[in-house]
């Protein structure tokens, strides 16, 4: 009788050890939740960085396109009118006309292709500025999160 009393007491002992070792403070479980958070704004403020700086590196490369388009536009828009010019000295000439024709189709080409190129450039600045206003926001939340983690 003694020794099953010893072992329920020991039994009972051993329960209670085991579940006071699980418990957590909730101080714990916040200063992780806290860490947690500083990781994600971490990583999505590492990763929009790097979006800028991909993006950036693209801005020449779409400042060279809108000025090539452009200038070819103007050549073509040169040539469109002196086929044009050529073709009202003789209106009848087939040749003449063939060739104003195809002339005003590259200039319409060229021309749409130059705008093309102008809006593909302000999309592109219209992105950089709208990444760097996110990497400003997280960059003071994390500031926020590291002062208020700090500070337990």
């Amino acid at each position: 009788m003694k020794i099953r009393d010893i072992a329920g007491v020991l039994g009972l002992l051993l329960m209670t050890l085991t579940v006071s070792a699980q418990v957590v403070s909730k101080d714990s479980i916040n200063m992780l939740k806290d860490q947690k958070q500083v990781i994600e704004v971490s990583k999505r403020l590492n990763d929009r960085k790097l979006e800028l700086a991909k993006l950036e590196n693209q801005v020449a490369q779409k400042t060279d396109d809108v000025a090539s388009t452009a200038e070819k536009a103007r050549k073509s828009a040169d040539e469109n009118k002196k086929a044009a010019e050529k073709l009202g000295d003789n209106p009848q000439d087939k040749k003449d006309a063939r060739r104003a024709s195809k002339s005003a189709g590259s200039a319409h080409r060229d021309a749409k292709r130059a705008r093309r190129a102008q809006q593909n450039l302000e999309k592109l600045s219209k992105n950089i500025e709208s990444l760097k206003k996110k990497i400003a926001d997280d960059e003071s939340k994390l500031a926020s999160l590291q002062s208020s983690g700090s500070g337990k």
